[in-house]
């Protein structure tokens, strides 16, 4: 175990992740999507040569998925409308990533909180969506639609959603 701060040094980059010990790529991955089977994935493929093929990489990565796996990636999203706690990485992205959900009115809020209800009814998981640059509106249009969806096109549209949040997790990692 070393004694080095949680998470990359600043500008750390390609380099920094490429040169990690394999458990420490993993857990560094796992802060970008909470699948161990992905972040086994992506870390086994080190080094990449630059951004774009680790980018690359990571969003392959998903197409392998077990329905397990996405359980497990889909354990770790709070849901729309409901703000992560703690002073961890991934609750601190997850807060911004949902900030338009938190300047919504009180009559959206309601409607959010709903909407997850019903989501969560018709198919057994958390309402998951990329929320970044969204509007709690966006999100809320969005989820009224995705509750029309049979359970297979949901599913793939939820393995889609987690890969573009991993994505930009993952562009975070490596320029924060």
């Amino acid at each position: 175990m070393t004694n080095r701060p949680e998470g990359p040094p600043p500008a750390a980059g390609l380099a920094w992740f490429d040169g990690l010990p394999a458990d420490e790529a993993e857990r560094e991955l796992r802060t970008c999507c909470a699948s161990c089977a992905w972040a086994r994935a992506v870390a086994a493929g080190r080094p990449y040569r630059d951004d774009d093929r680790l980018l690359a990489a990571a969003d392959a990565a998903f197409e392998d998925l077990s329905e397990t796996d996405i359980d497990e990636a889909l354990a770790a999203h709070p849901r729309i409308g409901e703000r992560a706690t703690g002073p961890s990485r991934e609750a601190g992205w997850s807060r911004q990533e949902q900030s338009g959900a938190v300047q919504a009115d009180g009559t959206t809020k309601a409607a959010l909180a709903a909407g997850n209800r019903a989501y969560e009814d018709r198919f057994g998981q958390v309402f998951l969506i990329c929320a970044t640059g969204l509007t709690a509106e966006q999100m809320l249009a969005a989820l009224r639609a995705r509750l029309d969806h049979d359970a297979v096109t949901e599913r793939r549209v939820v393995r889609q959603e987690l890969a573009k949040i991993a994505r930009l997790r993952l562009e975070r990692l490596l320029t924060r």
